[in-house]
């Protein structure tokens, strides 16, 4: 991490009035689940979309999907303000890292 400390956009603030769950989520080199998770054994069914949004002052950050099988896909990079959304039909997770230092990362579940 560089010495300056690290602070949160004030463009995250726009998923504090959503009443669909939100949550925040530190990334760093490993891997972390934004959503789901390595133990989940079944894609989900459900017709929900999660949407992300890297903080404007993070770093980029690579994503990729997992099915129940196990196997990961790559999608991408989001930079620094970016934000994506991504169907979760047929998934059992979405996990995130980050390269370099960390990136604070806002996700929103929504139907």
């Amino acid at each position: 991490m560089p010495a300056t400390a690290m602070r949160a956009s004030p463009l995250t603030s726009l998923f504090d009035g959503w009443s669909h769950p939100s949550y925040e989520i530190r990334v760093r080199q490993d891997p972390i689940y934004l959503w789901g998770s390595a133990g989940i054994t079944q894609d989900f069914s459900q017709p929900l979309t999660l949407h992300i949004r890297n903080d404007l002052f993070g770093q980029q950050i690579s994503l990729a999907t997992k099915v129940a099988s196990g196997v990961q896909t790559p999608i991408g990079t989001l930079q620094p303000g970016e934000c994506v959304s991504i169907p979760l039909q047929g998934l059992s997770g979405v996990s995130a890292t980050c390269a370099q230092y960390e990136s604070v990362v806002a996700c929103l579940v929504r139907e």
